[in-house]
């Protein structure tokens, strides 16, 4: 099984190609062909096991056919996560994969944020997104696609409130893609109030160990000395001609993710 034989397109396959993955993990696989078919899909999923790419790879798709359909309004997808850090992580992704595509995104990071209200995707934690919202920065009321990542860790920071007070602002009529490392009863509630008649897709602990392949296949590849493996460091030397490039170009609509700005930086995804 390749991502080619999932649906995707020529153009995102050969993004992840570039990026050194290969094949598929069972989550990406189940998950993968369920979104572009625009079903409703519930994932039981341990982390590590590749669950943020697989979204992210079948929306990067979703989104850039909208784009290039002349007689579509375009699509709006919101991302919820847990944490500002797990927001990041996902911007991070969408930038890598994102590389033959034209596609707009708009992360919260911190409350004084400035939101591009032409973004075709907006990633946010409850809290963060909550108060943009109250400050009327942004519209939650035409989003297409709602992606919920990950619900029991929502729960664990006690976000399921402001998870609620958001899915009151979103219209009814949209595709739900919701994850969790577990099920649990504290957050059976919120999810029937998302999903209408998922497919229920579950990666079996016993192939936990499937968890490790996208980061041996990326270790795998030859990297010269000196290079740090970071999601996201602080203490980094810029790249001048990339710096430049970028100012150049408006790469990005002027807001270049700070790792391409970096020298030796490889970014973990999962």
């Amino acid at each position: 099984m390749n991502f080619s034989d999932l649906g995707l397109s020529e153009k995102t396959v050969q993004a992840i190609d570039e990026y050194g993955i290969k094949e598929p993990t069972t989550v990406q696989i189940d998950v993968i062909p369920s979104i572009l078919q625009g079903k409703d899909v519930f994932t039981i999923a341990p982390q590590g096991c590749g669950k943020t790419i697989s979204y992210v790879f079948p929306l990067i798709d979703i989104i850039s056919n909208s784009n290039a359909d002349k007689n579509s309004a375009g699509i709006n997808i919101l991302i919820i996560t847990p944490d500002s850090e797990q927001s990041v992580k996902v911007s991070d992704s969408l930038a890598i994969f994102n590389k033959y595509h034209e596609i707009n995104e708009a992360t919260v990071k911190d409350r004084d944020e400035d939101i591009d209200n032409e973004a075709n995707v907006l990633i946010a934690s409850p809290d963060l997104l909550i108060d943009i919202v109250n400050e009327g920065k942004v519209d939650l009321s035409n989003t297409n696609i709602l992606v919920v990542d990950d619900i029991n860790l929502i729960k664990k920071k006690k976000q399921l409130e402001n998870l609620e007070k958001i899915l009151e602002l979103l219209p009814a009529d949209k595709q739900n893609i919701v994850y969790t490392n577990r099920r649990s009863r504290e957050t059976q509630d919120v999810l029937d109030k998302i999903l209408k008649a998922p497919q229920e897709i579950k990666v079996d602990k016993t192939k936990e160990q499937e968890a490790a392949i996208t980061a041996k296949t990326i270790e795998a590849r030859e990297k010269p000395q000196g290079r740090q493996r970071s999601s996201r460091m602080a203490a980094t030397q810029k790249d001048d001609e990339a710096l430049a490039l970028a100012q150049k170009y408006n790469t990005f609509n002027g807001k270049t993710p700070e790792f391409l700005l970096n020298k030796g930086i490889i970014v973990d995804i999962d």
